[in-house]
């Protein structure tokens, strides 16, 4: 019995042979089989294709218009950016020679090494929109089928971590992390291609979904001076190292001492620029050849291939690609810098994540995301709620004072953390005398209203000495609203549990 997929695939199969045997004279084995009239009972069905290996091809070779071109090459750009971002940043952060800090700042490291901070990711830093100053992060890139990695868990105890491991299409894989209840050890990290022993001690091998993985580690820390004491041991042995170097024994670096690498500069003072359209499709036919197409992607990677073979035959149809890749950053990628088009709306004109990180074939969300908010946890992990609005729909700007109020017993509901963050226009950190970003969890000094509820205030003027412990600072222009919620319990999961309102107060 077929299923759904199957039967999916088989109907638009029929539809293209029925097409090819009624365009004339071409010959392909579709086109050469006969359709089924009414007649005798004992008159043979028609074939229908049961895979794509049966179906008609592109055919190489044709003379596309322009309009065809730009279609097609649109799509692409809009499918491919994310994949191509990642395919990106591997490249440059792998540059490392060795662990270190690029400016002092983000953790980079060679191609199946990771580096790790010992504190929150400093303000100044343009790598990824969005960064989370509640956790110590690491970072590394791998190529998971020519070299397996080990990577290690220590015991983490009732502190919240999660090791979020992303494919080349930024979806995650595996499932390391409080919240899945795993335990310490060595944990193999190979490729979908990859065949080999696998060495006693390791705990479990964990399978990625493409050669291209990232491993992004996220180890809760509260603000204080303890805690960054205490987490210092745990955070040395978050480590990782190829598979022939693993013999059994925790190993451990000393992270606080890594070297400083210069940081590359994005040159507007917002995120690296990932993406470039000019060299897009430079990459793009890299990305076909290293990401295997998802159940139904298959026709989408020949076309994409016949566009480029056409391109590579033809400078004119190159150059029409290039302006295409240009004006679809500026016309439509740009567009989904803005929260309202990204993820779900939810009340008080608030917008909440969809699909982080189990993107499939989303295409919308992925792109949304790349764009604005690269690496995303999956939604069991982390619900992310995010507004460039208050609550009567105006832009946030640093100018006003705003207060979010949570009512007593209505903070978000987790189990791990959950936090407030101001971002710049940029979706980065604006630097402040407070050198403070987010109030959460993480903080222990937050004053409760009377009642038993909690106001936070936003705006670039302290809200005055009694409430300034509840206060984030926010730029002198535009700024929005972020709200992470950690290993979030059943309302938060379901959508029951609603962000609050932002109220102007001057």
């Amino acid at each position: 019995m077929m299923d759904k997929a199957t039967r999916r695939d088989a109907v638009i199969g029929a539809g293209a042979g029925l097409l090819a045997a009624a365009a004339g004279p071409a010959r392909s084995a579709l086109a050469e089989q006969k359709i089924a009239t009414p007649g005798p009972a004992s008159q043979a069905a028609p074939a229908i294709p049961m895979n794509f290996a049966q179906v008609t091809k592109p055919a190489s070779g044709v003379i596309m218009p322009e309009g065809y071109v730009r279609a097609m090459a649109q799509f692409a750009y809009l499918w491919g950016w994310p994949l191509v971002n990642m395919t990106n940043r591997r490249a440059l952060i792998t540059q490392a020679p060795v662990m270190g800090l690029n400016g002092g700042i983000v953790p980079v490291a060679p191609r199946g090494r990771i580096a790790m901070l010992v504190d929150y990711i400093d303000p100044g830093e343009t790598f990824v929109t969005c960064p989370n100053q509640d956790v110590v992060y690491g970072n590394g890139f791998f190529a998971l089928d020519a070299e397996p990695v080990v990577i290690q868990v220590p015991d983490f105890g009732d502190r919240f971590w999660v090791y979020a491991l992303y494919d080349n299409r930024s979806d995650q894989f595996g499932r390391l992390g409080k919240s899945y209840g795993t335990k310490p050890g060595f944990y193999l990290l190979a490729g979908p291609n990859w065949r080999g022993p696998v060495p006693h001690g390791v705990t479990e091998v964990v399978r990625a979904s493409t050669e291209l993985a990232n491993a992004i580690p996220r180890i809760f820390m509260n603000d204080t001076p303890e805690d960054r004491a205490a987490i210092r041991p745990l955070v040395d042995q978050v480590v990782v190292y190829p598979l022939t170097e693993f013999d059994g024994q925790m190993k451990t670096v000393d992270y606080a001492a890594l070297p400083h690498f210069p940081v590359p500069s994005s040159g507007d003072g917002g995120e690296i620029k990932w993406v470039v359209p000019e060299k897009f499709f430079d990459i793009l036919p890299q990305v076909l050849d290293d990401v295997p197409p998802l159940p139904g992607e298959e026709a989408i990677y020949a076309n994409f291939r016949q566009l480029m073979n056409a391109a590579h035959a033809d400078p004119a149809i190159a150059k029409l690609l290039t302006e295409t890749a240009v004006a679809s950053e500026r016309e439509i990628v740009a567009a989904l810098f803005r929260w309202r088009h990204n993820g779900l709306p939810t009340s008080n004109h608030w917008n909440r994540s969809s699909h982080g990180a189990e993107f499939g074939v989303d295409y919308f969300a992925r792109l949304g995301t790349a764009k604005s908010n690269m690496f995303e946890n999956r939604p069991t992990e982390t619900q992310y709620f995010y507004t460039d609005v208050d609550s009567a729909g105006d832009q946030l700007e640093g100018a006003n004072t705003y207060a979010v109020t949570f009512p007593a017993g209505q903070t978000p509901p987790v189990k791990g953390f959950w936090s407030l963050t101001v971002y710049n226009d940029k979706h980065l950190f604006q630097p402040n005398a407070l050198n403070r970003y987010s109030l959460g969890t993480k903080n222990t000094t937050l004053k409760r209203n009377d009642d038993g509820s909690l106001t936070l205030y936003a705006g670039k003027t302290s809200p005055g000495a009694d409430r300034e412990a509840n206060w984030i600072p926010a730029p002198e222009g535009t700024f929005s609203l972020f709200m992470r919620a950690y290993w979030g319990d059943e309302p938060i999961l379901d959508g029951s549990w609603q962000p609050p309102k932002i109220e102007k107060r001057s």
